[in-house]
């Protein structure tokens, strides 16, 4: 008698595995940092939608994936580009902001009623701005959450030494993602990360925020003494002493001592002090050669945020009762109540005092 056939069991058909689904990002802000930031989130695999108001770079970075204007020479990744808010921001799970701080609340009121209806109901909103809004005095997190009415946890920073032309090559660098919600600032920067842009997080949202603005007012001090043809000791000294001012300014706010030591503090104040791609730098230095601050602005050729942003920035930390000799300087030179010849000797007249008292 033959032994009985082996049954076969008949193969189970395997679940097809779904890809994740890709974040939806809108991008608000085609200037330089809206549009390399928009290149970096691309890069990492999100479906991203750039919206400006320039509708020639907005349709050449939607079919030819390149923004001349602004980032000439460089090839982005496949990305939408639009001059419709409302195409931006249909189903965006992230929106990024990207604008001048000072327009920031006016943009954001003309689109807060689309927010509400096309962005998805959990939607973070992340702010690239660097600046202290004039008249309210506040942090550009808290514009955009009071216009947009969001809670803490849907409201995130990203701040950090990032040039955006050196980006935009894909030069290595790290970033600060904060927010008040670690699971938020971690969502953050899981949808920017690459091979070349690092993310790390933090809860301190105020000291990253101010750090971002406040360098740029130390920037400005840094080009216009470059600009006079001081050399790296005075700059040192700049940065070094606009560093206690960021510190002593975010500790009256409440931030985190630790947070100015890193990458949104001392990291993001020597590139932004240092190199001639920045705007601040570049704007101050151009002040400091002779130009008169309207001239300085046409042949920076962008927006260099410190020079609004000082007066409030001034006007905050007096609101503190902090001192900011630096900063009280710039806003001095740039109103043209001092003159930039006066700036140094006026800073090395001040009192004496220990360096470890501030």
């Amino acid at each position: 008698m033959s032994a009985p056939a082996e049954q076969t069991q008949p193969e189970q058909a395997q679940p097809e595995q779904t890809p994740a689904a890709q974040p939806k990002v809108a991008v608000l802000g085609a200037g330089s940092m809206g549009t390399t930031f928009a290149m970096v989130l691309a890069d990492a695999g999100c479906d991203v939608t750039l919206w400006g108001r320039d509708a020639d770079v907005l349709d050449a970075v939607d079919r030819k994936h390149r923004n001349e204007k602004y980032l000439p020479g460089v090839q982005l990744p496949a990305m939408h580009g639009t001059i419709d808010p409302a195409v931006a921001l249909r189903g965006a799970s992230i929106v990024v902001v990207s604008v001048p701080s000072q327009v920031a609340r006016a943009t954001l009121e003309s689109m807060k009623d689309l927010v509400r209806e096309l962005a998805t109901p959990d939607a973070v909103f992340v702010s690239l701005m660097k600046g202290v809004e004039l008249g309210t005095d506040k942090r550009m997190s808290q514009v955009m959450a009071e216009v947009l009415d969001l809670p803490d946890e849907r409201v995130a920073i990203v701040s950090g030494p990032n040039l955006a032309p050196e980006i935009a090559q894909r030069q290595p660098t790290a970033t600060v993602v904060a927010s008040r919600s670690e699971a938020t600032a971690q969502l953050v920067a899981s949808a920017c990360v690459t091979s070349y842009f690092r993310p790390y997080t933090n809860t301190d949202v105020v000291g990253v925020e101010l750090c971002g603005a406040v360098k740029n007012i130390i920037a400005l001090a840094a080009g216009m003494a470059q600009g006079r043809g001081f050399g790296w000791n005075t700059i040192a000294t700049l940065i070094t002493r606009g560093l206690v001012e960021i510190t002593r300014l975010g500790l009256a706010l409440g931030a985190d001592a630790a947070t100015f030591s890193g990458l949104a503090g001392m990291g993001d104040l020597i590139a932004t002090c240092a190199s001639p791609l920045s705007r601040n730098h570049r704007l101050g230095k151009h002040f400091g050669e002779g130009l008169t601050v309207a001239e300085a602005i046409k042949a920076t050729g962008g927006t260099a945020e410190g020079v609004k942003s000082s007066e409030s920035v001034l006007e905050l930390a007096r609101a503190h009762g902090v001192e900011m000799p630096i900063t009280e300087g710039v806003v001095e030179v740039l109103a043209g109540r001092l003159p930039l010849s006066d700036l140094a000797a006026t800073l090395f007249s001040r009192p004496q005092k220990s360096e470890v008292a501030g």
